[in-house]
């Protein structure tokens, strides 16, 4: 029997989890209920992910040694500790900060268990039962590397060994981020806990006088599920031999590591670095009561003006920096909210809205907030297209002989290399979504452009595979003018990224990082030629 993925999705979430498991929409306000436990939001103070120390370098480099392990830790004050898995004792993993230019080595040490906590699907490439059921490999994400240090699916390591990569951060200050890409199980892990933040500071960017030091905050935003003991639960598909599952949307939104988080906040501006680490949810963040966030950066770094922000829509995988003007706020609650539909953009599916609580309560620790915001920020050139030596049609597709898995051009990951730039050289790939679901789609080892999106007719295309748009093309917005690793690729839209080639020659991958569509093929490699 085949089943869609829209199906799949419906029986896994009917079998896995009772009813008292999920969280209904009209639930009281200010409550949200997991197992039939309610839990209170906003009790537990935000934890701030601390920086990791190297253990041996000098100016112009650093070692690290970072350890991947299981422990237990709290995610709600009402809930005992949870299994997790995670980066030196903590989920997220401590931040890694590196200068411009300065060469950062890491050994990951891998002292996770050798049974996983959560199914195995072992009938998705990569993952039989000729290979261990726990593996990782780490993915600097938007990071400029070689292939040997890109963490490379196929490159992936079990318990008791260790993956050593060099990052020779030869790019412009950003907000990255770093996380498990094991094949075939990237989904499990990502779950399980592993991810941290990875940030490139420059001295341009250091001179602007932005918010900093304390003021200067990374927020993960990820969705769970938990039992009513307080640990994960994740769904497993209709088949008993078959666990895999369409996408992953949890009932609880956790904000580095901690369930509807607040944060006490003093009356001045603030940067707040947030970052999409959930599996498949798309989030559309906004503050309650209205005020805007001021837009400075996104996945490649600063913007090269700042954009005002009534939300902020991020896909899974994305980074956007943002500023937070607390003046004036003296004494108010003000809440962090999401409004995106799951699966985005037209599910009906569950809406956990309640993401975090700032508190305007604490005093200025001077009396004149120093930071600004200024017209200009960083230097981006917009790519011409007509610098582009190559253009390429590529397609988001459903497979119909199969149960819900989704192809990137038709083809699955072990298929032969099809994309295969040349270093130095500028494509356009225009990226054609014939699926409902927005897809966003990443791009290893390189940052990109968006130039635009237009709607297409999908019947026909699925009839007679040609391209016929049905209106007008819209340019990319203010938002998206700036460097980009991951792009978000609408239902019936033609998304057009026009991408310069630079770095060291190899083999590297481009996905979709809806976590469950790239363990299930939607993962093709590339070859970066010389």
């Amino acid at each position: 029997m085949k089943f869609t993925r829209r199906e799949i999705l419906k029986l896994s979430s009917a079998a896995a989890l009772s009813p008292a498991c999920l969280l209904a929409q009209d639930e009281e306000p200010g409550l949200t209920q997991l197992s039939g436990i309610r839990l209170e939001p906003f009790v537990d103070p935000l934890p701030v992910p601390r920086i990791v120390k190297p253990v041996s370098g000098a100016a112009g480099s650093q070692h690290y040694r970072i350890t991947l392990s299981e422990f237990r830790q709290k995610v709600h004050r009402d809930l005992p500790p949870t299994i997790l898995w995670g980066f030196n004792g903590a989920m997220p993993g401590p931040t890694i900060t590196a200068n411009r230019s300065q060469t950062v080595t890491i050994d990951w040490v891998n002292n996770l268990p050798l049974r996983h906590r959560l199914a195995v699907d072992h009938n998705l490439d990569g993952a039989g039962k000729n290979v261990p059921e726990v593996r990782s490999v780490i993915h600097l994400h938007g990071g400029h590397v070689a292939s040997s240090s890109d963490g490379n699916p196929e490159d992936w390591i079990s318990p008791g060994h260790t993956q050593h990569t060099v990052y020779p951060n030869n790019q412009p200050a950003a907000t990255l981020w770093y996380h498990d890409h094991a094949m075939g199980i990237t989904r499990l892990n990502a779950i399980m806990g592993l991810a941290g933040f990875y940030i490139i500071r420059d001295p341009e960017e250091d001179r602007l006088r932005l918010p900093s030091g304390p003021y200067d905050i990374p927020l993960v935003i990820q969705d769970r599920i938990f039992d009513a003991r307080g640990q994960l639960a994740y769904p497993v598909g209709p088949m008993s031999d078959s666990p895999w599952v369409p996408e992953f949307f949890g009932t609880t939104i956790l904000v580095n590591g901690r369930v509807s988080p607040f944060l006490d906040v003093e009356p001045r501006r603030y940067r707040f670095r947030f970052l999409n680490a959930s599996n498949a949810r798309v989030y559309q963040l906004s503050l309650v009561p209205g005020q805007p966030l001021v837009q400075i950066g996104t996945d490649g770094g600063l913007l090269s003006a700042p954009a005002q922000r009534r939300a902020l829509l991020l896909v899974p995988g994305e980074r956007v920096d943002a500023v937070v003007d607390f003046s004036g706020r003296e004494g108010r609650h003000i809440t962090l909210m999401n409004n995106a539909r799951a699966p985005y953009p037209s599910g009906g599916g569950l809406i956990p809205r309640l993401v975090m609580q700032f508190r305007v309560r604490r005093p200025l620790t001077s009396r004149l907030d120093s930071s600004e915001v200024p017209p200009r920020l960083a230097q981006v050139t917009p790519l011409r297209e007509e610098i582009a030596v190559k253009t390429r049609r590529l397609t988001l597709q459903e497979d119909p002989a199969a149960n819900g898995r989704l192809l990137l051009n038709g083809l699955r990951y072990m298929d032969p290399v099809t994309e295969d730039p040349v270093n130095g050289s500028i494509e356009i790939w225009e990226i054609a979504n014939t699926t409902i679901d927005t897809h966003p789609i990443h791009l290893h080892a390189v940052h990109f452009q968006l130039l635009d999106r237009r709607r297409f007719d999908v019947a026909r295309q699925r009839r007679t595979s040609e391209i016929v748009f049905t209106r007008r093309t819209i340019p990319a917005p203010p938002e998206e003018h700036g460097w980009k690793d991951i792009v978000l690729c609408p239902p019936a839209h033609v998304t057009r990224i026009i991408v310069p080639f630079h770095g060291e020659p190899g083999r590297f991958v481009w996905h979709c990082h809806m976590l469950e569509h790239e363990d299930n093929e939607m993962m093709r490699p590339f070859l970066l030629r010389p």
